[in-house]
């Protein structure tokens, strides 16, 4: 499966996050259900991860956090 690449400022600092579109598709949702931006979304994810953890692998964590609470009988 290709990645799809997005490009936002993170602590004032451009970066470049390369994802599934499955991955991207859950945290556009979790974006739009919490009237926030993405760089928004991504800043708080970044800032709760271990430094040790890669961002990427922080915001996949998330978004299958994300998608068992959005499936009925989901964690």
């Amino acid at each position: 499966m290709a990645l799809s690449k997005r490009s936002l400022s993170l602590h004032g600092h451009r970066t470049s996050v390369a994802l599934e579109p499955e991955f991207w598709a859950v945290i556009d949702r979790s974006v739009a259900r919490r009237d926030m931006s993405l760089a928004g979304l991504v800043a708080e994810i970044d800032e709760s991860r271990d430094p040790d953890d890669a961002l990427s692998s922080a915001l996949r964590v998330f978004a299958l956090r994300e998608a068992l609470a959005e499936t009925p009988g989901g964690s």
